[in-house]
């Protein structure tokens, strides 16, 4: 059996601060009369994917990781024949569909229904086939009122609920979906997710890109991680993740300095090492909502004082989450251990820093290390096969239930 994607030494590379826009001939003749003997720089080149190989089997569904800037929508759009790559060759052996941006592939001025049948005359299909599925495309779409209107006045939500509909609905033999179902609303990823499953059931290929690895690891028995533009790793999807939050997304669960004199810290403080892990002994290194994390940290007390410490949790976005202290105790001069334990179900998903402060006397403060360790808190699949990014700084999970008076 052939792969039914064959992606063969394919790079793109583009010219930052240059027009993309194509030249007349009469442009290219002014400016060689301009300046004759002038160079285009390289300096302005930049190379989004470096020669990118890989194949995939009809029915597989891969995973695309990486962080921003990686080279996975690049990638997405060259499969999808939206850009050209610069050298290289893509061999597709079936129909196309594609989920990319809020808007791609539709005419703003045709309505709702008529980007249907655009759509699918795109992909090949004749308008009896798009009338068998059209009121299932409809229905999941949830736009049955704003059916004859232009798209142009769709929200950025209506947008991806008609465009994914579309895509999913007509059948096509590979199916390319970025990170823009985070558009949607908890709801829309249900089925989004849901429904992407279904696909995989029936034997077509997905190519799925997404910074939510509980869903790759759902949704992926293989994935491929993308680092700089260059593919850093394609294999089983578990390996892949774990390698990617180790060291794809600057996570730092560990710090150790064995040399006194090295290690951070001042002539009251030197800390030893520092380190997050899962004290419920499950050896995966991806910390979900459902994870106990206990924090350590090592540390010689150089003086003689009555200290604590004092621990402050920050989201990515630079939100206090929580400040906690331990209890203030006499040190003589030593080498000593603090545990902190975070409970399973209260760490909303998101990336976090811990910063580190050490307190004389509960009111004077010796030492503080910002930024000693990070980690990042994934979503789990929830009831109903759906993820779902919960408001609030945390989502404890607290006793709330409903009885029979």
């Amino acid at each position: 059996m052939k792969p039914i994607i064959e992606v063969n030494h394919i790079s793109k590379k583009y010219r930052i601060g240059e027009k993309q826009s194509y030249y007349s001939f009469r442009d290219t003749l002014t400016d060689l009369a301009k300046s004759p003997f002038r160079k285009k720089s390289n300096k302005s080149e930049f190379w989004a994917l470096k020669d990118i190989s890989f194949k995939v089997m009809p029915g597989e569904v891969i995973g695309i990781i990486g962080r921003n800037g990686a080279g996975k929508s690049t990638l997405l759009k060259i499969l999808s024949r939206i850009t050209p790559p610069t050298t290289g060759e893509v061999i597709l052996r079936g129909r196309v569909a594609s989920l990319l941006e809020v808007g791609t592939g539709f005419h703003p001025e045709l309505t709702g229904r008529e980007n249907i049948y655009l759509n699918g005359a795109v992909l090949g299909m004749k308008r009896a086939e798009i009338n068998n599925k059209f009121d299932e495309i409809v229905e999941f779409a949830e736009i049955s009122k704003f059916l004859d209107t232009p798209v142009k006045f769709y929200s950025s939500g209506m947008y991806m609920r008609l465009a994914f509909a579309i895509a999913a609905h007509l059948e096509p033999e590979i199916l390319l979906v970025d990170e823009v179902l985070a558009v949607g609303d908890v709801e829309f990823q249900k089925k989004c997710l849901g429904k992407m499953k279904e696909v995989s059931k029936q034997g077509r290929t997905v190519l799925f890109v997404s910074h939510n690895m509980q869903a790759i690891q759902s949704l992926c028995k293989n994935t491929i991680l993308l680092k700089n533009g260059e593919i850093n790793d394609f294999g089983p999807t578990d390996k892949v993740v774990n390698k990617y939050l180790n060291t794809g997304l600057g996570n730092m669960t560990m710090k150790t300095w064995n040399n006194m004199k090295n290690a951070p810290g001042n002539q009251f403080i030197r800390i030893k090492s520092a380190k997050i892990i899962d004290f419920s002994n499950n050896k995966n290194s991806l910390f979900t909502v459902k994870t106990p994390l206990q924090i350590e940290f090592e540390f010689w007390n150089l003086a003689p004082a009555k200290i604590n410490l004092s621990l402050v949790l920050w989201s990515i976005a630079g939100e206090c989450i929580f400040n906690v202290g331990s209890d203030s105790k006499s040190l003589e001069k030593g080498l000593y251990k603090s545990i902190c334990k975070i409970p399973a179900d209260l760490l909303n998903d998101n990336a976090y820093s811990i910063h580190l402060f050490f307190v004389k006397d509960m009111s004077i403060g010796i030492y503080n290390h910002e930024n000693i360790l990070s980690f990042e808190v994934q979503d789990v699949e929830r009831e109903g096969n759906w993820y779902g990014k919960w408001i609030g700084a945390v989502r404890p999970k607290l006793e709330f239930n409903i009885e029979e008076k």
